[in-house]
């Protein structure tokens, strides 16, 4: 494991340049507010090819995707908004509710979204470049073997509670039951080769996130990382 340390980023680095070689596949990872998202958009804005499981997620959920009737015999019409498709936040109170279901539910849409992303990879990997899969639940579902190396955005779970809290204006007890649905944050922290820490302010996050993509192109340009 290794914790990102902030370094100096000049103003006019260009992130973008990089010698034509192998393409990077990194697994971007955290817990549910840790700041994963702004992690990802940094990444983005610095050349990244970014691949968002949670877009993929939401789409295998459709109608017109093969999971939307399995969902629908396992947790009946009552899961269903106006329009007929799945209401996530009603499905969402069900499964954090109970363990037993959430299980039922990623059997379900875990091998679609791996499937989806796995596809999504092979198409973006046609060109030499750095790959970022956004994946919530990276470890949860089993995924590490996609990625050259994966990257954990950490912060402590009693500043992923005070979060949650104010993010989905939700009491302290719910958040931490949704907190608790996910794998520890700890052990995320000591399963990942990279690790940015976001118990600090927006600014220093960013920076440790450059600070890690010039890192980075200086190993892909000089040998292996």
């Amino acid at each position: 494991m290794n914790i990102v340390l902030p370094n100096y980023v000049p103003d006019n680095y260009n992130g973008k340049t990089m010698k034509k070689g192998k393409t990077v596949i990194l697994g971007l990872t955290g817990g549910i507010a840790t700041g994963k998202s702004l992690v990802a958009l940094e990444l983005s804005a610095l050349g990244a090819k970014i691949i968002d499981a949670d877009k993929i997620a939401h789409e295998v959920y459709q109608k017109n995707k093969p999971a939307y009737k399995k969902i629908l015999k396992a947790f009946g019409p009552a899961i269903l908004a106006n329009n007929k498709e799945v209401d996530r936040k009603k499905l969402g109170e069900l499964i954090f509710a109970d363990a037993k279901k959430r299980v039922i539910l990623e059997k379900i849409t875990h091998p679609e979204i791996i499937k989806e992303i796995k596809h999504e990879i092979k198409t973006l990997s046609k060109d030499n470049s750095i790959v970022v899969v956004d994946a919530p639940l990276l470890f949860e579902a089993k995924i590490q073997s996609l990625f050259d190396k994966i990257i954990v955005v950490y912060t402590p779970v009693s500043q992923q509670a005070h979060r949650l809290m104010e993010r989905d204006k939700i009491s302290k007890q719910e958040a931490l039951k949704k907190i608790a649905a996910q794998i520890d944050i700890e052990k995320k922290k000591k399963l990942a080769d990279y690790v940015i820490d976001n118990t600090g302010d927006i600014e220093n996050t960013l920076n440790l996130a450059k600070t890690f993509w010039m890192n980075l192109l200086f190993k892909q340009l000089l040998g292996p990382y």
